[in-house]
């Protein structure tokens, strides 16, 4: 009886090698194999000897033995019956006899029309590409100014740090708005140690309080690259399989590009004798990558100006002196001596809230190849 092999669901299945019409017997044992193949083998070199015994012209047995001899011929259809090339089974837990392709994605080629159907697809070398981020950025903060209550006047011009030079408070209220404010007036010709105690006016530099600064994305990220793989692979199976005389499976002829090889799920299994070589592909790609989220350094550059105004009488009419001044320094000016200070307003110019050096928006993590098959291959 001769035997083939048929794989059906990841099974070897075995049929007959009699005349009559071909059976599925079941799954194959390797015991089974081996005794099969030798039956068949036996059954081979009857025909043979049949054969031989037609040649004699002897009856009986050997009488048909013109019909023998044709079955004698016959005994080499079993490498007939593989025109393509034998190989060894493929082990359990393993897939194939398979033809596997793999190159660049743009050159992919359909199954061959040997082995048509597609059995796996699968993916290597895995690239980087740079992520793209969003662009951070940072709202201005709110800032706003309070006006300063340290007026005082000297007895010294500007700076005023002379020895002995006497200051002499000419402030304005907690909390003031600055309105118009008769607190604190210096009258005319007061003498401090026997000089005019007005001889320059000192206002203390208003302070700006400051919030902390939103961030923002300045533009969004671009749309990634879809396809990270530089090699894409195939594996493309028979119908069905027939077995080689020696036990071993046949299968179609590589084509040009193509390997002969059996694979298995996981990048843990040792190659099977006779596929020394070992290829590994993946179907899929975990992104872990990620951007670092936006954040605001601490605003920097802040800055108030007001317009402060003294004047000599209490109503704030008879006007002796006006100027903007920073928050940066204090400010002074030179009065003429022994002036009387009697009131002063103050009024908001304008408020620099500053700005916020952006940080985040950074690339980290990378993409990670996932759900390995390993094939292994006879060349």
């Amino acid at each position: 009886m001769r035997r083939f092999y048929l794989a059906l669901s990841g099974l070897l299945f075995c049929i007959g090698c009699t005349t009559d019409p071909i059976v599925i017997t079941g799954p194959c044992l390797p015991e089974e194999i081996e005794h099969n193949l030798s039956g068949c083998g036996a059954l081979r070199d009857a025909g043979a000897d049949g054969g031989q015994g037609g040649a004699g012209g002897q009856g009986g047995v050997g009488g048909q033995g013109g019909a023998g001899g044709q079955g004698g011929a016959g005994g080499d259809m079993h490498s007939s019956l593989c025109s393509g090339q034998c190989v060894p089974p493929a082990p359990l837990g393993w897939f194939g006899p398979a033809l596997l392709w793999f190159g660049p994605s743009e050159a992919v080629p359909d199954c061959p029309a040997d082995a048509p159907t597609l059995g796996y697809e699968g993916f290597a070398d895995l690239q980087q590409p740079p992520m793209d981020c969003a662009i951070c950025a940072c709202d201005p903060p709110e800032a706003s100014c309070a006006l300063p209550t340290g007026w005082a006047a000297s007895s010294s011009s500007c700076p005023g740090d002379e020895p002995g030079t006497v200051m002499t408070s000419f402030a304005a209220p907690d909390g003031w708005d600055g309105a118009c404010t008769a607190a604190n007036p210096i009258p005319e010709d007061q003498l401090c140690d026997g000089e005019p105690c007005v001889q320059s006016l000192t206002i203390a530099a208003p302070s700006v309080t400051v919030g902390a600064c939103t961030p923002r994305l300045d533009a969004p990220p671009p749309v990634p690259r879809l396809d990270p793989w530089a090699t894409r692979a195939r594996a493309c199976l028979v119908g069905a399989y027939t077995a080689c005389e020696d036990a071993t499976t046949c299968v179609p002829a590589a084509p040009s590009g193509f390997l002969t090889c059996v694979y298995h799920e996981g990048e843990d299994a040792g190659c099977p004798e006779g596929y020394a070589v070992r290829h590994v592909f993946f179907e899929d790609v975990i992104d872990g990558r990620e951007c670092t989220p936006c954040g605001c350094g601490d605003p920097t550059g802040a800055s108030c100006t007001l317009m402060a105004s003294v004047y000599r009488d209490a109503a704030c009419t008879d006007l002796l002196a006006s100027s903007l001044v920073s928050s940066s320094v204090p400010f002074c000016v030179v009065t003429p001596p022994g002036v009387g200070l009697g009131s002063k307003s103050a009024v908001i110019a304008d408020v620099e809230p500053g700005a916020c050096a952006p940080h985040g928006g950074e690339p980290v993590g990378e993409l990670q190849a996932s759900a390995p098959s390993t094939f292994c291959c006879t060349a």
